[in-house]
């Protein structure tokens, strides 16, 4: 019998409890129902001290007037403007009318210089290019720059290649390829 009344004292208290709970949540509810009275009357009081404070635009000067004589400039777009200086045929040139060499397709990067053979006192390379092997001589072309082979020793191709620079003038450039060492494939 002792037990039934603890459990109704316990059931008492909850409910009490409960009550007491919900009466300080209606009243803290009440106390809070105008949140947007305060906001309202800070933004009154801000407003009475603003001022408008847009400064003027400067004013816009006008811009000196310059004279232009086009009888004195050159047109830029004449079409001998746009064309590549004729200068002298003298000189440096390559011979854009010979039969290309079809390692003429490559750069000299992408070359590779893997063997010699010896034809009695004349040196043939072997250039490797993609996967197809070429022989080489002295005088054959190779390269994107209009490049002649003009030395092959046991180690190296001698390349001479003409170069065009940014005036339009054309230049030699030595370039080599060097004996590349192949590892044996098991």
């Amino acid at each position: 019998m002792h037990r039934r009344n603890d459990s109704a004292d316990g059931a008492k208290i909850i409910m009490t409890f409960r009550t007491i709970a919900t009466i300080l949540l209606v009243q803290l509810l009440v106390a809070c129902s105008s949140p947007e009275q305060d906001i309202q009357e800070w933004m009154a009081g801000e407003a009475a001290n603003m001022k408008g404070g847009v400064k003027p635009l400067p004013e816009i000067e006008p811009a000196p007037v310059v004279e232009f004589d086009e009888a004195l400039v050159t047109d830029p777009f004449r079409p001998s403007k746009m064309e590549p200086d004729k200068r002298a045929t003298g000189g440096l040139r390559p011979d854009v009318n010979r039969r290309r060499e079809p390692l003429e397709a490559y750069s000299l990067e992408t070359l590779a210089f893997v063997g010699v053979i010896q034809r009695g006192k004349e040196n043939l390379a072997l250039v490797k290019a993609g996967d197809a092997l070429y022989q080489v001589r002295k005088g054959n072309y190779l390269g994107q720059d209009f490049g002649v082979v003009t030395n092959i020793s046991n180690s190296e191709v001698s390349v001479k290649e003409l170069v065009e620079d940014l005036n339009g003038e054309w230049g030699e450039r030595v370039s080599t390829l060097h004996l590349q060492e192949q590892e044996n494939k098991k």
